[in-house]
């Protein structure tokens, strides 16, 4: 996974070829991570939460989301991610909580 840090305004500027090569590498890694954690079941749920949630949202993924100007863009960067998340790593949470990997994804969404 390879995603470049750039300036707010070149990112705004979305016919930029910068903008746009963010954008193709940041959707690359969203189907990465959809790929990581089809493996859940298959591989220790350890080994695929810390690949999918910790080495790949936290810090690739959440990165770009968080630089992505607040609108329908970020919307739907975070529903995508979202979608890739089994319902079974979030069966036994009590209500109002999550995993320790995803605080600062909800933080975001709470925004």
């Amino acid at each position: 996974v390879f995603l470049l840090l750039l300036v707010t305004s070149t990112v705004e500027d979305k016919s930029s070829p910068c903008s746009k090569f963010q954008e193709r590498r940041f959707w690359s890694a969203v189907k990465l991570l959809s790929n990581v954690v089809l493996w859940d079941g298959i591989v220790q749920e350890e080994k695929v939460r810390d690949l999918a949630l910790s080495k790949l949202l936290n810090r690739y993924l959440l990165l770009n989301i968080i630089n992505t100007p607040l609108g329908p863009d970020n919307i739907e960067k975070c529903k995508k991610v979202v979608a890739c998340l089994p319902e079974r790593w979030f069966q036994d949470l009590k209500s109002g909580s999550t995993l320790p990997e995803l605080v600062n994804f909800c933080q975001h969404l709470l925004q």
